[in-house]
């Protein structure tokens, strides 16, 4: 017969308190854990890649409920095997809530995207990084069934590109002013279809004067300066452009971009924001 480790017994006795009746009658809409960093495995167009996430999860705790399950979360991320794309978000939503006896809940967690990208004219490889967030919300449908689980999904992504001034361009003989741009973008996604990150900074990317890259030779140096000056946009152009663009995805179901010039000739910055809903 194997021998049973005392103290484990004497947890198992142990009164669930958490679950103890609570008289004060106020539920709570959120209650779970805030800033907890846990590795990832990121899929990425290049392979499967590692990351650090920064992790918020919480649930609604009923009124009769005294507390959670705080320690659950950490064991939902534990054994987390698949790697981080759109589906696995919706999947690990949906199993969160039977895991704390929850009805509603939400997992949002913050990252680093690398992307793998080509100089336009070398061809020289480098890699570029991209602040991304999930945040998957999870609501118990009328049924108990784990599929009556309804999600939904918001990927946001930050995208650092070049932009030039068609003004600067337009009153200047010898050129015009540019700056590095921040397009940030958080779009509501159909969680049956995919969308993958590299979508979602193309969608910024392609609409920018430039994109950027990590590592450029000379050669690329003179495709870049001269490929922005021949697509110059003001701040306004860049957040029309990249919502119009998103716009036309049938997996956005509403967007929010907005677009930050870190402005070379002002010790300020320029910004301009836009929200659609499909």
């Amino acid at each position: 017969m194997n021998d049973i480790n005392p103290s484990f017994l004497q947890s198992q006795a142990m009164p669930d308190v958490q679950s103890a009746h609570d008289e004060r009658a106020l539920p709570i809409e959120q209650v779970g854990i805030r800033g907890l960093r846990h590795p990832l495995t990121i899929r990425t167009r290049s392979g499967i890649l590692p990351a650090v996430g920064n992790f918020e999860m919480d649930v609604a705790l009923p009124a009769h409920v005294k507390g959670t399950h705080m320690s659950r979360f950490i064991a939902l991320l534990q054994k987390q095997e698949e790697a981080i794309d759109s589906a696995s978000v919706v999947s690990m939503v949906r199993e969160m809530l039977p895991l704390l006896n929850a009805k509603e809940g939400r997992i949002q967690f913050t990252y680093t995207h690398f992307v793998k990208k080509a100089a336009p004219v070398s061809g020289v490889e480098s890699l570029m990084d991209y602040e991304v967030t999930w945040t998957a919300k999870a609501k118990q449908g009328v049924q108990d069934a784990q599929d009556a689980i309804d999600v939904e999904l918001n990927l946001r992504a930050v995208v650092p590109v070049m932009s030039l001034c068609p003004c600067s361009k337009e009153i200047s003989e010898y050129g015009a002013h540019n700056q590095r741009s921040h397009i940030t973008m958080s779009v509501s996604l159909d969680p049956r279809t995919k969308m993958t990150v590299e979508d979602l900074v193309a969608a910024a990317e392609s609409q920018a004067s430039s994109e950027l890259w990590g590592l450029l030779k000379r050669p690329d140096e003179k495709w870049v300066t001269e490929h922005a000056y021949d697509n110059p946009k003001f701040v306004e152009d860049l957040v029309r452009d990249v919502a119009g663009q998103l716009q036309q995805d049938q997996r956005v179901l509403s967007l929010e971009v907005e677009a930050e010039n870190f402005e070379s000739i002002h010790n300020h910055s320029a910004f301009a924001r836009i929200s659609l809903t499909k």
